[in-house]
């Protein structure tokens, strides 16, 4: 089951290609604590706008992706009962619901009314279960344990007792109508329909249905389905025809056919599986689903698959990337090597030791000698033409697996101490180890460390071997070893690479990937694709080819594609920029962030899927699946109120909405798409004031103040980062209403007095026109030169004004960045990070999400200063300062406390992960000899790691991480303790 799942076996028969296995759906949960009311989720269904509604015990919710709105008796509008019983979309469009006391509503998301159909006798006031509409517009209705009844297109609801030879009164709450208007309703003692003519039966002996439990569902291709006992039904040619059985499920409780023509089918409390092309698919037991009873299955717009249950709401969302983490069976998440060996087993490292998934999908721990009480951390895998497993660890040195004897090469057996990022075999069959100081060839299996002239001696990040050369990686750039001679590329020279993460070999070129993008070395020249050609990262880490001529490159934001011929075209200059497709957690991965200085970091297995070390687990893709999900569907934008001066509009209810004149409209508005819908982008145009979309970002809500009056159309688009904008927009069409004094018959009045005026004013100016001629000439002259001087002041004085603002300006920055950033290591001070630890600690309080603090202190820092001086003391703080800024992610806050104290915050992050965060920035302390300029001057640290504990102060956390500090220097510095 397990190899089914991880897609690491071969499955028996001809699959459906368009068919995912199970291992490529993510699945999300919501309860009450997310915000639905209830965790009990009766009904699921989807109005043609988009939005999801969810029945529930208490009340009626909506769902745009984001936020869920509640709609019950305390609402306005409100419903008549909380206690909803079903939902039900009729052919035009509109949501039909009940309630616990046999009261029908309906909802007309095209104008957003309600209309309610209150309980009517002599039907019992009992909860409604199951509602389905016939071919002449009946609503049927199935009350629970009182029989059936229907609301006809008058609005006059028909009630029809259950015969007393029928088991009604033990209804489930499944009610279906099929082609032939006949009403099959499930009980709990067999299948039970009513024909036309009005009378009820049980279902024909000749279906063979077994006793108990059965119930009808109709699929969205019109098939009628019967779930009784362990089997699946289908009527064909009017008889029952098993198609499954499922045998040890218990009940089944919900039945959904997909896009697929795949059956979903949920049970009564063992989950849910799917049957199809696979044959009978399972989630394993360490994948979450839903517990107790699935009540409800339904597939939206999107594809992805809804489940109801009694523990709340989960989706099954189909994803292009799948992941292998601890849950699956590794012994941790942070892998850091893969690799698949000549069996077709996948040997997996990471920093918790070695996995190994068998031929038969099994994944299982294999021990390795542990080292101080822990496994070691492997970083390098490679298999020998003799099929023995060299394994590169962190610090313990080099292990072989040769068939089932395990051997160890340890610093005593002429390896250099440090630890092993990389490990290739060349065409002889040597075995080359990339080691902390210099490369190592194991010769007769014994260690030589490599000394010619001009091979590097220091930290080996990766190694290939390639025709005769062996290509060396390091923090320094490229060097080749070739027939005894070194040649050094200069990469910096070019677009400031340094660090080698590895090397992908293209025909009779070699592709270098580094911190600075993508090198191509061909005949001894280089040609660069990095940041400034479109790559979108400048560290990539790894480059594979798959079978489909794919290029997948690993990086820390992510999994990008391209070609060869686009990365030629680019590197030859006829081609300006690349533009890859990236893909991250919207795609699946469970982390974006893949791991480099360690190899293979990526693969392509012989089956020709994909399969990348990730610091949350292996993540695996299929690409022959790649073109579904190259275009998503834009998501339909819907607007969701609009407010004019703070007071909400129905601006549904007329074509064109009344504003009146100088009025605040606000808008609110969202796409209705289910996958990571807080990433969806929007534009807006307002047909009567723009001329072009402005587009919003993730903004969800825009205001317009003040507008001219006249008519306006709002329009709005959205859509997936970096995908279509959706061409259906949300459209809102206003006028707003012109002031008394913008009446065109106010204006034609006060135009017709002032000609009147005019008129009267010209007689009388005549008569005194040219007595005072003169002397009108003299004042308009002398107060022009008045005006042109106030004038002249007035444009001095706003200039002064401008100037001082300026400089208050600048004096207001100077002193904000002095109150909260530290002068000598640019990072934040005392003071700024205290205030961003009470923040992360509010916030951790409010999510639940983990809070990790690190505090370290550089080792024997007095000595740096007696023995180097004070000016190489700051110099070698400020490199510190510059190598945590770049070590951190962009989440994490590093801070100096003071003196040769700092701190990182790392929010969203437990004391594990901290403590790796940790272990990687050691590796860059002991990477370096340089620091302040001194050759051969290195710096190490202690440091104390703590996790914030639940209602625990910030001044409490410092004190654990000063503990666990001192702890680290006492028991001997350069290490981290947790506290």
């Amino acid at each position: 089951m397990l190899a089914a799942w991880l897609g690491l076996a071969p499955a028996a028969g001809a699959a459906n290609p368009g068919t995912p296995p199970l291992r490529d759906y993510a699945i999300d949960v919501w309860t009450s604590r997310e915000g639905l009311p209830h965790n009990s989720i009766r009904a699921i269904a989807q109005t043609a706008e988009g939005h999801l509604w969810f029945a529930t015990w208490e009340g009626l919710v909506r769902y745009n992706g984001l936020d869920f709105t509640v709609f019950d008796r305390g609402t306005r509008p409100g419903l008549m009962d909380n206690g909803v019983g079903t939902l039900f979309i009729d052919p035009q469009g509109r949501l039909w619901l009940s309630d616990s006391r046999g009261d029908v509503g309906r909802f007309d998301p095209a104008t957003n009314d309600w209309h309610w159909w209150p309980h009517q006798a002599p039907a019992p006031q009992v909860i409604i279960q199951g509602m389905q509409a016939d071919s002449q517009g009946r609503l049927w209705l199935l009350f629970e344990g009182n029989g059936l009844g229907y609301l006809d297109t008058d609005g006059k609801m028909v009630y029809q007792p259950s015969p007393p030879d029928m088991p009604l009164p033990v209804s489930y709450m499944r009610l279906a109508v099929d082609a032939r208007d006949r009403v099959w309703v499930g009980t709990f003692d067999g299948l039970v329909y009513r024909d036309t003519d009005g009378s009820f039966h049980r279902a024909p002996a000749s279906f063979h249905l077994p006793p108990g439990l059965a119930w009808p569902y109709v699929a969205p291709d019109g098939a009628l389905w019967f779930a009784a006992g362990d089997g699946l039904y289908r009527l064909e040619d009017g008889e029952a025809v098993l198609k499954h059985r499922v045998p040890g499920e218990g009940h089944l409780t919900a039945l959904l056919q997909d896009r697929r023509g795949e059956l979903w089918v949920g049970t009564e409390n063992n989950g849910l599986f799917r049957i199809g092309r696979r044959g009978v698919e399972r989630f394993p037991p360490s994948v979450s689903i839903p517990g107790g009873r699935i009540s409800a299955l339904f597939e939206d717009a999107e594809g992805s698959i809804w489940v109801g249950a009694n523990a709340g709401l989960f989706r099954l969302r189909e994803t292009l990337i799948a992941n292998v983490t601890r849950r699956d069976g590794l012994s941790g998440d942070y892998t850091r090597s893969v690799l698949e060996d000549r069996r077709g087993r996948l040997w997996v490292g990471s920093s918790t030791g070695l996995d190994v998934v068998d031929e038969d999908g099994d994944i299982r721990h294999y021990p390795l000698p542990e080292s101080n009480g822990r496994a070691p951390a492997v970083l390098s895998l490679a298999e020998d033409r003799d099929g023995r497993l060299w394994i590169g660890t962190y610090g313990d040195g080099v292990y072989c697996i040769d068939g089932g004897k395990l051997r160890h090469y340890g610093f005593g057996d002429n390896l250099p101490a440090g630890n092993i990022r990389a490990i290739t075999v060349d065409d002889n069959g040597t075995v080359w180890l990339g080691t902390q100081h210099g490369v190592v060839s194991m010769e007769r299996d014994q260690p030589r460390l490599v000394r010619a002239e001009g091979v590097p001696t220091g930290l080996i990040t990766s190694l290939a071997s390639s025709r005769g050369a062996l290509w060396i990686g390091t923090i320094q750039g490229t060097y080749i070893l070739r027939d005894g001679q070194v040649e050094h590329p200069d990469l910096e020279a070019l677009g400031g690479a340094r660090t080698v993460f590895g090397f992908h070999r293209a025909g009779a070129d070699m592709w270098i990937t580094t911190d600075r993008g993508l090198f191509r070395y061909r005949d001894g020249t280089l040609a660069r694709v990095g940041l400034e050609q479109g790559m979108p990262v400048d560290a990539v880490f790894q480059m594979v080819a798959d079978h489909d001529n794919n290029l997948w490159i690993s990086s820390n934001r992510g999994l990008m594609r391209t070609d060869m011929a686009t990365l030629n075209a680019v590197a030859d200059g006829r081609q300006p920029r690349i533009a890859v497709e990236h893909f991250n957690e919207m795609d699946g991965m469970a982390n974006s962030q893949g791991n480099g200085s360690s190899a293979p970091a990526a693969l392509v297995r012989r089956d020709g899927t994909v399969w990348v070390a990730t610091a949350g687990g292996l993540a695996t893709l299929d690409p022959t699946r790649l073109d579904a999900f190259r275009e998503r569907t834009p998501p339909p934008p819907v607007i969701e109120s609009v407010q004019v001066d703070g007071h909400p509009q129905g601006w549904q209810e007329a074509p064109r909405m009344r504003v009146p004149g100088r009025s605040r409209v606000s808008v609110t508005y969202v796409g209705l798409s289910y996958l990571l819908s807080e990433r969806i982008e929007y534009r807006t145009r307002l047909e009567g004031l723009d001329s072009e979309w402005i587009e919003r970002g993730r903004q969800r809500n825009v205001e317009f103040i003040g507008l001219a009056p006249g008519d306006y159309t709002l329009h709005i688009s959205a859509r997936h980062p970096g995908g279509r904008w959706s061409e259906r927009e949300a459209v809102l069409r206003f006028s707003v209403a012109p002031l008394w004094w913008q009446r065109h018959d106010v204006q034609a009045l006060a135009a017709l007095g002032l000609v009147l005026l005019l008129v009267g004013l010209y007689r009388f100016g005549i008569q005194r026109y040219k007595r005072r001629n003169e002397r009108l000439a003299e004042l308009v002259r002398e107060r022009t030169q008045d005006l042109q001087q106030q004038a002249q002041r007035l444009l001095l004085a706003n200039q002064e004004k401008s100037e001082l603002l300026t400089r208050l300006r600048l004096r207001s920055d100077a002193f904000e960045r002095q109150a909260h950033e530290d002068a000598l290591t640019g990072l934040p001070n005392r003071r700024q990070f205290d205030e961003a630890l009470a923040r992360d600690l509010s916030r951790a309080r409010r999510s639940g999400r983990p809070l990790s603090l690190v505090i370290l202190d550089i080792d024997h820092f007095k000595l740096i200063n007696d023995h180097h001086s004070h000016a190489i003391g700051d110099a070698v703080l400020h490199e510190v300062g510059a190598l945590l800024t770049a070590a951190c992610r962009a989440s994490d806050l590093p801070a100096r406390l003071g003196g040769e104290e700092f701190a990182i915050l790392l929010s969203d992050t437990p004391a594990d992960e901290a403590e790796q965060a940790c272990a990687r920035i050691r590796e860059l302390f002991h990477a370096r000899s340089d620091w302040g300029g001194i050759d051969g001057l290195r710096v190490t640290f202690s440091a104390g790691v703590a996790e914030l504990r639940e209602d625990e102060s910030g001044s409490s956390l410092m004190q654990r991480a000063d503990h666990a500090l001192y702890q680290a220097k006492s028991d001997g510095r350069d290490r981290a303790r947790l506290g």
